[in-house]
């Protein structure tokens, strides 16, 4: 069920979408209310779970990971407990930054980083050799075109 949001949530959670930074007092400034009430809704909006965390936007490059790839990965099979091992083993790895699982011929896309293209090599060599993969193919990124927060707000 979704909860009911006002205009003036949906600003609290545009302006937090683009900069989680901000303070109380220039988030009520932007969204047009006084700081006691903004910070209300938005604890409002976090207990509801509408506001799951806030984290920066870090350059992997310049971090020293420099390889981006996807990885799509089609099993074998499909029961639960195939699909809870293949999950959890996943949520392991530090190389899969994030993992979506599709419908289709691909069961899951993979997003992944590693500092060079040999980590990167070692990561699918091992990925292929679990149990329940039939095949993995990759794309590496070459550049990003754009990279948005998942909600688009107008």
């Amino acid at each position: 069920m979704r909860p009911k949001l006002d205009d003036i949530d949906l600003r609290i959670l545009r302006e937090l979408q683009a900069d989680g930074r901000m303070t109380n007092v220039e988030l009520a400034s932007r969204v047009g209310i006084s700081p006691p009430p903004c910070l209300r809704r938005v604890r409002a909006l976090e207990e509801a779970g509408l506001i799951r965390g806030y984290h920066a936007d870090l350059d992997e490059r310049k971090l020293g990971y420099e390889v981006v790839c996807f990885a799509f990965v089609h099993l074998a099979s499909q029961a639960e407990t195939d699909l809870a091992a293949f999950q959890s083993r996943i949520r392991e790895w530090a190389t899969v930054r994030e993992c979506w699982t599709l419908s289709g011929d691909i069961d899951f896309a993979l997003k992944c980083v590693a500092p060079d293209l040999k980590a990167f090599q070692d990561f699918v060599a091992e990925l292929t050799a679990m149990p329940n993969v039939r095949n993995v193919r990759t794309a590496l990124a070459l550049d990003r075109v754009k990279d948005e927060p998942i909600v688009p707000f107008g």
